[in-house]
């Protein structure tokens, strides 16, 4: 999750736009979602339709998350199921970036490949 937010941090001081991110979680909620849907799911995904900021979600809300330029996935638990659906349904949202932040060993063995 670390790995995750310091990603977001160095794409905001890049120039990308907060609205522009969409960071996915494969285990525990990003804290941010936890808060937030405590106020109720509508109010939550309202907040992700108008894209005027980062949107943390998790990886099994997938099907709900529109596409955004830059896809931040934090593999932090979860099983390796849930890594191996979410990794390739990330990548079907990134528009022009994506990026995975958990450790490589993991990572790869989900995928398959050398990452």
């Amino acid at each position: 999750m670390d790995a995750a937010e310091e990603a977001v941090d160095l794409l905001l001081e890049s120039g990308r736009a907060p609205g522009d991110i969409l960071v996915l979680t494969t285990g525990e909620q990003h804290p941010w979602a936890a808060h937030e849907l405590s106020f109720g799911e509508a109010a939550y995904w309202a907040q992700h339709d108008a894209r005027e900021d980062v949107f943390f979600a998790d990886a099994g809300a997938m099907d709900r998350a529109s596409a955004r330029p830059v896809v931040v996935v934090a593999v932090n638990g979860g099983g390796d199921t849930a890594a191996a659906r979410a990794l390739p349904a990330a990548m079907s949202r990134a528009e022009a970036l994506l990026v995975v932040c958990g450790e490589p060993q993991r990572i790869n063995a989900v995928l398959g490949a050398g990452v």
